[in-house]
């Protein structure tokens, strides 16, 4: 079975920046995409980008694109999110996720394993 732990999270002013990481544990095939996730308080649980583990293809959500990116580390079993001009509506518990396809990922369905979230928050 599959474990993911975020981390990396933290409180950062506006415009500052954060790199997230996602270490996973156990069997993924590479044939499977890592999701990076998201959720505010009152809020519903947002999608934000995608990395195919066999050829790196990445996909962004716009709210994050130009700001956000994501990369692999595939002898490290981690995905990174690398988040910069951080504004206050990022403020949000992030996730990531196994998804069985990089197009599953991109609509955001399918999502199997889960880790338990980084806090991030941004005021000044």
């Amino acid at each position: 079975q599959v474990q993911l732990v975020e981390s990396g999270g933290g409180l950062v002013q506006p415009g500052g920046s954060l790199r997230l990481s996602c270490a996973a544990s156990g069997f993924i095939p590479d044939y499977y995409a890592i999701g990076w996730f998201r959720q505010a308080p009152g809020k519903e649980r947002e999608g934000l980008s995608c990395i195919s583990r066999n050829d790196g293809n990445t996909y962004y959500e716009d709210s994050v694109k130009g700001r956000f990116t994501i990369s692999r580390d595939n002898a490290k079993n981690t995905v990174y999110l690398q988040m910069n001009s951080l504004k206050p509506e990022d403020t949000a518990v992030y996730y990531c996720a196994t998804v069985p396809t990089f197009r599953l990922c991109v609509i955001r369905s399918g999502m199997e394993d889960w880790g338990k979230g980084t806090l991030v928050t941004v005021s000044s």
